[in-house]
């Protein structure tokens, strides 16, 4: 594979913002003086209180000004996060476990909404009903796979205990 250059010029919708006067954000940027460098030695004055364990990146030695956190880190999927944010971003290392600690949250929640109880509807809370009637061939798919992979597994659980006993064939003419 060879690669070739592209005339940007040719590319439909090419340069649409190039002019300013066509830029909805452009009065908005003259006003804020966007334009400028910003000076990223002198934080603002206020800043957001801590108040709350708050993760932050190894790459940055202070919490962000301004930071959103709805739910502090708790239970496992925390301690997983916590051991993520001991990474640089740019790692696996990072990212695989906060993809891994937002499943164990999941997981987290129900048996957290059992424990208080209440029973979770799982079913509307995936929107199967919605994808039964805007996609109903994938649902189908997808409802198959899971019931043959849950069979598997049943039945794989099921026989591993059991020692199969061993046909002996006896030989009754040697009595004889």
């Amino acid at each position: 594979m060879e690669n070739t250059t592209i005339d940007p010029t040719q590319i439909k919708g090419w340069g649409i913002d190039a002019d300013p006067k066509n830029d909805p954000t452009y009065p908005m940027r003259d006003r804020m003086n966007v334009g400028e460098d910003p000076d990223n030695k002198h934080r603002p004055d206020s800043l957001q209180p801590v108040d709350t364990e708050v993760l932050r990146s190894i790459e940055r030695p202070n919490v962000s000004a301004v930071f959103g956190t709805p739910a502090p880190p708790r239970g496992v999927s925390g301690l997983i996060r916590r051991a993520a944010f001991k990474y640089s971003e740019n790692r696996y290392r990072h990212w695989l476990p906060l993809v891994l600690a937002d499943r164990v949250s999941v997981v987290e929640g129900i048996v957290d909404d059992l424990a208080h109880g209440k029973l979770p509807n799982i079913w509307a809370e995936k929107g199967y009903d919605v994808e039964w009637k805007y996609n109903r061939t994938a649902f189908i798919t997808k409802m198959a796979v899971i019931g043959l992979a849950t069979a598997g597994v049943v039945a794989l659980l099921s026989s591993g205990g059991k020692k199969k006993k061993k046909h002996v064939k006896k030989d009754y003419l040697s009595r004889f």
